[in-house]
């Protein structure tokens, strides 16, 4: 007698990948605007600033014959623009130690994946960008939290916190500074600190640095590669995406000085052979262009977070910290889930046909049940949707207590 095939089953790397809180929800969002409604998208760090005009300008007069692969470590006119974009913000490189990625989360995981074997361990702050959770459990790569505390802004804990979290399976440290998802910026005696922990424990540092302009009210941001010499143990990862608001062009890099590491990166890039080819054409116009105002764009951003800020601590129950850079922050709720909330608001809350999209901040949590009555609001959008989105917010907390909770 013939038996059956067992079950088609998925790996269990597959199973543990948790689904993105950023995207999460995005079936309840695509059915609420099937149904006419007008949704302001704060769940996303999408801005909509208007891309640089000489990017757009060079993917339209792409005149080669053949769409061809690229370099696998980046076209090289762009990690030349790339080298002086680095110099004009005080970081020295050559254009050897940049290899150009598809978008910042290649170079995430590349990163993971060359200093990192199954079952190591990294330690980053908590909350963190939910995609590290996500090419971590791709990689094998075990996150430990270290926990920040909201009513000091996020900022990282003493070094006791960090060794006794640190094992003999912790092989690097992650930090994301400007933060995403907090907007907390380091300064330079926390990031000192842990320079001094990696250098005495012999562990890389990977420093996302992708909103190193998106810093406010004086702050500063200080890059890891700065810290001293040598900076062998320094992996910096990066993307075109926010600076520039290109996000669809798929376009980051990854910086290092270390030789093996670098040769290790080179490897993967050739597994996957390129980035994209007329993107990376079109970023090398983006980067060497002397018109791009980051300053006007900072002070915009700026003001977007004062108006969301400003909102949000007047509305009662709610708890938020006033961020120092990037274009997020991280708010309490007077809820008790923020997930269900964040679904009721796409599926049953509308004033004047209109509702609002959050990421509840559950899934930028490793610990469980971390962040359960958080949200993470992304202030990208113009000042006077913002002004709407958190008069929709303030009416629909007013409201939801009255109303079923929504479950997906």
């Amino acid at each position: 007698m013939r038996r059956r095939n067992p079950a088609l089953q998925v790996s269990k790397r597959a199973s543990l990948t948790p689904p993105s809180p950023i995207r999460k929800l995005v079936p309840l969002a695509d059915r609420a605007k099937s149904q006419g409604a007008k949704i302001f998208y704060l769940n996303i760090g999408q801005p909509d600033i208007k891309s640089p005009p000489e990017f757009l300008k060079a993917v339209r007069e792409f005149r080669h014959p053949v769409v061809a692969y690229e370099n696998s470590q980046g076209n090289p006119l762009l990690r030349e623009e790339l080298v002086k974009y680095y110099k004009r913000n005080g970081i020295s490189l050559k254009s050897k130690e940049i290899i150009v990625t598809t978008g910042g989360s290649e170079a995430i995981l590349f990163a993971l994946m060359a200093v990192c074997d199954p079952g190591d361990q990294c330690l980053i702050p908590e909350p963190c960008y939910a995609n590290y959770m996500g090419f971590a459990s791709m990689a094998g790569v075990t996150l430990v939290p270290i926990p920040t505390d909201p009513k000091n802004g996020f900022h990282l804990p003493d070094m006791h916190v960090w060794e006794k979290a640190r094992t003999e399976k912790t092989r690097a440290l992650v930090v994301v500074n400007p933060n995403n998802p907090t907007g907390t910026v380091y300064d330079k005696r926390e990031l000192a600190m842990l320079d001094q922990f990696a250098r005495s424990h012999k562990l890389f540092v990977i420093s996302d640095e992708t909103y190193r302009e998106m810093v406010y009210d004086g702050a500063v941001h200080h890059s890891f590669l700065n810290f001293g010499s040598p900076s062998q143990h320094v992996i910096l990862v990066d993307s075109l995406s926010k600076r520039y608001s290109l996000c669809g062009a798929r376009i980051g890099c990854l910086v290092a000085h270390n030789k093996s590491v670098l040769e290790s990166v080179t490897k993967f890039c050739q597994a996957r052979l390129a980035a994209p080819t007329i993107e990376q054409e079109a970023a090398i116009a983006a980067v060497k262009s002397p018109k791009r105002d980051i300053e006007k764009i900072r002070s915009e951003f700026m003001k977007r977070r004062d108006t969301v800020i400003s909102s949000l601590q007047n509305i009662p129950g709610v708890f938020v910290r006033k961020p120092e850079g990037a274009f997020y922050c991280v708010a309490k709720l007077p809820v008790n889930d923020a997930e269900a909330f964040s679904s009721w608001l796409l599926t049953d809350f509308r004033d004047r046909g209109q509702t609002l999209m959050l990421a509840p901040a559950n899934g930028f949590y490793l610990t469980q049940n971390g962040g359960l009555d958080e949200v993470r609001i992304a202030y990208v959008l113009k000042s006077e949707d913002l002004k709407r989105s958190m008069t929709l917010l303030k009416t629909a907390l007013a409201d939801y207590p009255k109303k079923s909770t929504a479950s997906l």
